[in-house]
């Protein structure tokens, strides 16, 4: 086993039900990880012996079992939003103080998201992309490279945004409209575990996976960069 292939899960041909992944009996492509490379999967759940790790893991199991109604049938209703999941899976971690680290540009929904959390009974940090008002020249931004020439734009600043909730020692990071890039500083540099409650894109109204949607519609030209 263990072989060198690069996995290629999103081109996985075999039906849902019958994939090696789902199913101990189950098959799978040549270039299958599951089996093709045991020792990943090893050494994955030789970090899953770590007793926080590991409680971590079993509460993000037992939130994503808890969002459909049990049912004596295959149908399966879903019962929560992600907004009511973040809150159900802060409190079963016991989680009492939250980071929220969210662009400017969406202030009004960071607001809303800040009241909600309150109003669950959590203390929340929370802190701006644009904290520390620092110049973009100072990360190689040159003047014609600014949204609006001519004047200061202070930078987007992830890495101070998990500097401050790291300071303020949140147990729970929630990111808010950070820009692609961004938010990836923003993941590497946060001590407690950080998830997503919302993504920018600017043009669909912060739903990006609208533009799958659409790629074999109005958004063709995604499928070929070339038009």
């Amino acid at each position: 086993m263990s072989k060198k292939i690069d996995p290629r899960c999103a081109e996985c041909n075999v039906a849902k039900e019958k994939r090696a992944c789902n199913d101990p009996d189950g098959i799978g492509p040549s270039d299958c990880p599951t089996l093709n490379d045991d020792e990943v999967v090893a050494e994955a759940m030789r970090i899953y012996e770590d007793p926080e790790t590991r409680e971590f893991a079993r509460h993000a199991s037992l939130q994503e079992a808890e969002c459909y109604t049990p049912t004596a049938t295959d149908e399966r209703r879903t019962l929560k939003c992600r907004l009511e999941e973040i809150c159900e899976f802060a409190k079963r971690l016991g989680y009492k103080r939250l980071g929220v680290a969210f662009c400017t540009g969406l202030i009004h929904e960071a607001e809303l998201l800040n009241a909600i959390l309150k109003a669950h009974g959590f203390e929340v940090v929370s802190i701006a992309c644009k904290a520390g008002c620092v110049a973009k020249e100072e990360i190689g931004i040159a003047d014609e490279e600014k949204i609006r020439p001519g004047g200061f734009e202070s930078m987007c600043n992830p890495i101070a945004q998990a500097g401050f909730l790291n300071k303020a020692g949140t147990e729970f990071n929630i990111m808010i409209g950070l820009c692609v890039g961004h938010d990836a500083l923003f993941l590497r540099h946060s001590k407690a575990p950080a998830t997503v409650f919302a993504v920018k894109d600017r043009l669909l109204g912060h739903n990006p996976i609208a533009a799958l949607y659409l790629s074999g519609s109005y958004y063709k030209r995604l499928m070929n960069p070339d038009l």
